[in-house]
């Protein structure tokens, strides 16, 4: 038995970025971690309007809160390093809309002392760790089983693109995760295809969010070598890649399993000049 939908019924015209948008996720039940801001703002925002009934999730009660009343959605207080919160979670959007459809596993974190090998210490690669790879990890493992009922699902791990090419800017234990998240996906991707269940890694350039300004504002020259590198010469708006989450969540992109798509502004596939010395 399902509880009442709680979303208040207002259809949406258009997207966040101006344009009209598709209805592809009508009747489904998307999950998002981190959704109280940035990409996970932005993506609860276009999965509503594209039909979704969207669970935000977020540690922070105030921004998820939020989030969830500005598309109509549900919030869960979330700490993704915790394995029975996320259960709790992934519980919580079952019992409320029957299904867990979607799950946009976009929480994470960039530390500002993680940096090249030489300086970062163990406390930078722990902390990293615990709030990257395992998160994502917890995710997978909760959302499964509910997938597995109705044999259906797509899941988005976010990873980035220094998984695949050397940083000119290293922030090496940041690096380490986004290649096991991609490894990760790989791997369930392969497992759960034949069960309905899809499980792509969305491996994203530098994104304008608070997260990325607050890492660069202490260093304007770090911030120009990293803009310098991305072909469009600026960096994505969240709502960009809010519009390829909803494209790896819907059946437009039905043939994609235990794959990496990349929405990288062309950075990965550029010729970047290395840094000029130790610390650059």
């Amino acid at each position: 038995m399902t509880r009442n939908d709680p979303r208040p019924h207002h259809p949406h015209e258009s997207g966040e970025a101006g344009g009209p948008v598709c209805r592809r996720l009508v009747g489904r039940t998307a999950v998002i971690t981190g959704a109280g801001s940035g990409i996970g703002l932005a993506s609860a925002r276009r999965l509503a309007d594209e039909g979704a009934r969207v669970v935000c999730a977020d540690i922070d009660e105030t921004a998820g809160k939020a989030a969830a009343e500005a598309v109509g959605g549900l919030f869960v207080h979330t700490d993704v390093t915790d394995p029975a919160m996320v259960e709790a979670l992934f519980d919580e959007a079952y019992e409320t809309f029957g299904s867990v459809d979607v799950a946009f596993n976009n929480a994470a974190t960039s530390l500002p002392e993680d940096g090249s090998i030489l300086t970062a210490g163990p406390g930078a690669r722990h902390r990293v760790q615990e709030v990257d790879p395992t998160p994502v990890h917890l995710c997978c493992r909760a959302a499964l089983p509910y997938m597995r009922r109705h044999g259906r699902g797509s899941i988005i791990n976010t990873a980035g693109f220094v998984a695949r090419t050397g940083a000119g800017t290293s922030r090496i234990s940041y690096t380490a995760s986004e290649g096991g998240v991609l490894a990760m996906s790989r791997e369930l991707g392969v497992e759960f295809a034949r069960e309905g269940i899809r499980v792509n890694a969305l491996s994203l350039g530098p994104v304008d969010t608070p997260l990325l300004r607050e890492l660069l504002a202490a260093d304007p020259e770090r911030a120009a070598r990293r803009l310098a590198h991305v072909p469009l010469g600026r960096f994505a708006r969240p709502e960009e890649i809010a519009a390829a989450v909803a494209f790896l969540a819907s059946d437009d992109s039905s043939f994609m399993t235990a794959g990496e798509f990349l929405v990288d502004g062309g950075i990965s596939g550029a010729r970047v000049t290395p840094p000029h010395g130790p610390g650059a």
